[in-house]
């Protein structure tokens, strides 16, 4: 019997072929499209391997498009490594780009020392040969010589200086009488799970033109135009430790932590135009400690931007807010705990006495824990909240429901505290109420004699 079925079979097979077969395009004129003439990997620690990076290789054209060869021109330049559409190797032949399609190249790069403070710059060019035509994509990366700490203990008084940035591996602990002393300019990088914890004292002497930065060591994006730099969770973060006293940061950034800043019991930390941010627990954890910020702006933090429990506070000219990015909110952006007899949690410890003043308070979420002070020692004075309520024995003359007009743009991961024009936070501050060392913001601009609410007098610069 004949098969009729075995003609169909070969129209078919003959079909579906002449339909995945496109050809391949030989014309020296048909070339490969790449999403970046340069890829600027960035600034990033000399002797260790950089962050990957990576572009894409498109062929726009109607026919399969062979590229007969992809490798770094000088092929003994060990510092940049290559991954093309999922394979490693230092040259590849014969790769295949279907039409309307495109290829991942991935590079990273180990870049050598410099023995100096300056950066170096090192370049390379990857060639593609394609129907006898060579095009090249520049690879650019920036090395900085560091200075690596690994389980750093610092046990007399002691300095750092800017020259390098510091890189900490596992911990920096202050020892019990000993003091670190943070010059400006000072940058302190740490690695995944790395802390730092004082004993004794800690010193930072940042500047308005050179601030001192305490910040994980990843560099570049984690995808598209998301900084490293906003990303929380990279290194555990600062612990004051119990009994840890005269604590003075100035112009300090603390930022891509766990748990924040962590004040102990009977500790003593004071906060001068600083930025504590991007933390996965709270930004600011304080335990019958005493506390003051001043022009200090406390944000982004999943669980709640401040948790205080007990302990003497004061905040002056400060601005409070979170727009966390990366996960659902845990809590009020301001937490109070041990604060009355009813929330006395049996420590024998005092209750909190707590100032807030020339304040905003204001971002996704609630933005108090509580809302009646009523007999307790806690004050709000001249303070710009996000709740909707009215003045009281320990709310005096505050700007209720009042939208600050930050500068922030969240969906634009822009996170700016400054105030735009037209804010009603402008000129709005009681000057009687400003504290002497809050005369100048971090900026470095003078606040009076009309002060403005919250941490910066300096407006946000609105695009023109």
């Amino acid at each position: 019997m004949k098969n009729i079925f075995l003609p169909i079979i070969a129209i078919l097979v003959v079909f579906c072929c002449s339909c995945i077969e496109d050809g391949i395009d030989t014309s020296p004129a048909s070339q490969p499209v790449f999403s970046v003439d340069t890829l600027d990997m960035g600034v990033t620690f000399t002797g260790q391997p950089t962050p990957t990076s990576r572009f894409t290789v498109r062929n726009p054209h109607s026919k399969i498009l062979s590229i007969s060869r992809i490798s770094l021109r000088d092929g003994a330049d060990k510092r940049f490594r290559l991954n093309v559409d999922g394979f490693a190797g230092t040259e590849f032949n014969n790769v295949e780009i279907r039409p309307n399609d495109s290829i991942y190249v991935f590079v990273e790069a180990t870049l050598p020392v410099n023995s100096s403070a300056a950066l170096s710059e090192c370049t390379s060019l990857l060639d593609f040969t394609t129907n006898g035509v060579t095009r090249s994509v520049v690879l650019l990366a920036r090395g900085q010589d560091v200075d690596r700490r690994h389980g750093a203990v610092i046990t007399a008084d002691t300095v750092w200086t800017p020259e390098y940035p510091f890189q900490i591996f596992d911990s920096l602990v202050v020892a019990p009488g000993a003091t670190l002393t943070l010059r400006p300019g000072v940058t302190l990088h740490f690695h995944d799970k790395a802390y730092m914890r004082i004993y004794g004292s800690l010193l930072t002497e940042g500047t308005t033109e050179a601030p001192v930065q305490m910040c994980g060591d990843r560099t570049g994006n984690v995808v598209g135009s998301i900084s490293f730099d906003l990303m929380a969770s990279q290194w555990e973060g600062v612990h004051f430790a119990p009994e840890s006293r005269d604590n003075r940061l100035s112009h300090t950034s603390i930022r891509n932590t766990v748990a924040g800043i962590v004040a102990d019991s009977l500790s003593q930390v004071s906060f001068l135009n600083c930025r504590l941010r991007n933390s996965a627990g709270y930004a600011l954890t304080a335990r019958y400690a005493d506390i003051s910020l001043t022009g200090t702006e406390v944000a982004e933090a999943s669980s709640g931007v401040m948790a205080l429990m007990g302990g003497n506070i004061t905040v002056n000219h400060c601005t409070i807010a979170n727009y966390y990015l990366f996960s659902a909110l845990g809590g009020e952006a301001v937490q109070f705990y041990h604060w009355n007899n009813e929330s006395d949690n049996g420590s024998g410890m005092p209750l909190m006495s707590a100032s807030f003043s020339n304040t905003v308070i204001y971002g996704n979420g609630t933005d108090l824990s509580e809302g009646d002070f009523s007999g307790a020692d806690i004050y709000f004075r001249r303070c710009a909240l996000k709740s909707a309520g009215d003045d009281d024995g320990n709310f005096i003359n505050c700007l209720w429901d009042t939208d600050p007009l930050y500068g922030t743009i969240r969906e634009e991961y822009l996170f700016d505290y400054r105030l735009r024009e037209g804010s009603p936070l402008i000129g709005a501050a009681d000057p009687s109420l400003t504290l002497p060392e809050a005369a100048t913001d971090s900026y470095g601009v003078n606040r009076l004699p009309q002060p403005s609410i919250g941490a910066y007098q300096m407006m946000f610069p609105e695009e023109e």
